[in-house]
């Protein structure tokens, strides 16, 4: 009889929640180590950020269970499985770099546990996904717009092309600025190619001078497109050059002095040399300045703290941290103020927000304002 009595009392216990868990995990891959460490590392310290703001949600504490994706595509596959099986995460978060996102994609895809990329701009990432969301918008508007303003707003018609081959990421914003360009009514004279990890560019940089462009766009990430900018420079080249959303960083005039004077890239709206900042981006500018005094905030910790909130934001419309009922609120996010801009989720799960262009002047990074994409 007793046995039956303490049978029921815990089914009652049970049933009435007591021993419901009252943490909800959250799981975030990203880079730490390997070639994209500096980024991912950024990311991760705009989502710790965020969780310091938003500690908790339905009245559960909130744990962010972090794995290293080594910057590595079998890496990433692994980390989504530990943060699954091992963690029995509810969500995760992540990854700078598409290759990465597609990678450890197929594996939460499969579990049916939601994910939310943070600066993974390939289309492919989301391609019939039905788990995987990002707070970013994807190269074909990025592409486009980066076209657009060379072409219309700086009057360039003949460009040239040096794409990292081994890169998802390179590969497909080379392409959409290529077809972009040239439907606005510009010329690629040059399109030339390299692989992830080289470090001398001079043959491919003496060939795209010799047919005088009046820009280059290289869509590599910094810390090459600042060895690259530097050794055009040697050469010669009087050219313009502009990049995407991964040269974003703090470092690249450190690494690449003056040869990255008069560079631009594209990237989302914020930057905190930014005039007339949303007040979520006050907000984070502010509390990051405050967490880090020895570092500007860059895009990839605004995307990082972005796409903490949007999944805080989506279990509270939720009222669940069920993995099947987050994906389904994501799936409805629309106006969600955040530090990148008010973010609406689109039927292919990729975030529609505002371009943005940067250059560097006089040694320092300024946001010069947002681009329409014509093409």
């Amino acid at each position: 009889m007793r046995k039956i009595l303490l049978a029921v009392f815990v089914c009652l216990f049970v049933a009435s929640g007591a021993f419901a868990a009252d943490t909800i995990k959250i799981g975030v891959f990203n880079c730490l180590t390997g070639a994209n460490a500096f980024g991912g590392q950024l990311e991760l310290e705009g989502t710790q950020l965020a969780l310091k703001e938003i500690p908790e949600v339905l009245g559960q504490k909130i744990e962010l269970v972090v794995v290293d994706n080594k910057s590595d595509k079998v890496e990433a596959a692994n980390a989504v499985t530990r943060l699954i099986e091992r963690d029995k995460v509810n969500a995760i978060i992540g990854t700078y770099g598409s290759s990465l996102a597609m990678a450890g994609g197929e594996v939460a895809e499969t579990a049916g546990i939601p994910v939310m990329g943070t600066s993974c701009t390939n289309p492919l990432v989301t391609l019939n996904k039905k788990y995987y969301f990002r707070a970013c918008f994807i190269d074909p508007f990025q592409g486009a717009g980066a076209a657009t303003y060379a072409f219309k707003d700086l009057g360039l018609k003949k460009a040239a092309l040096l794409t990292d081959v081994g890169n998802d990421y390179s590969v497909g914003l080379s392409n959409f600025f290529k077809q972009a360009f040239a439907k606005l009514g510009g010329e690629i004279v040059s399109e030339m190619k390299y692989q992830s990890g080289d470090q001398d560019f001079t043959a491919q940089l003496t060939e795209i001078i010799s047919k005088a462009p009046d820009i280059v766009f290289i869509p590599a990430y910094f810390a090459e497109g600042a060895i690259i900018l530097k050794q055009a420079r040697e050469l010669g080249a009087t050219f313009r050059f502009m990049g995407g959303d991964a040269m974003d960083n703090p470092e690249i005039v450190t690494l690449g002095g003056d040869a990255v004077e008069g560079f631009l890239h594209t990237t989302f709206a914020y930057d905190p040399s930014m005039q007339d900042m949303n007040p979520v981006a006050q907000r984070f500018t502010e509390a990051w300045k405050a967490e880090h005094p020895d570092k500007d905030p860059n895009v990839n910790a605004a995307l990082g703290y972005d796409a903490y909130v949007l999944v805080i934001d989506a279990i509270k419309r939720a009222g669940s941290a069920e993995p099947a009922k987050i994906r389904d609120a994501l799936e409805q996010t629309k106006d969600v103020p955040t530090v990148t801009g008010l973010t609406t989720m689109n039927a292919t799960h990729d975030a529609e927000k505002e371009l943005g262009i940067v250059e560097i002047k006089n040694g320092k990074k300024q946001f010069i304002g947002t681009v329409t994409p014509e093409a």
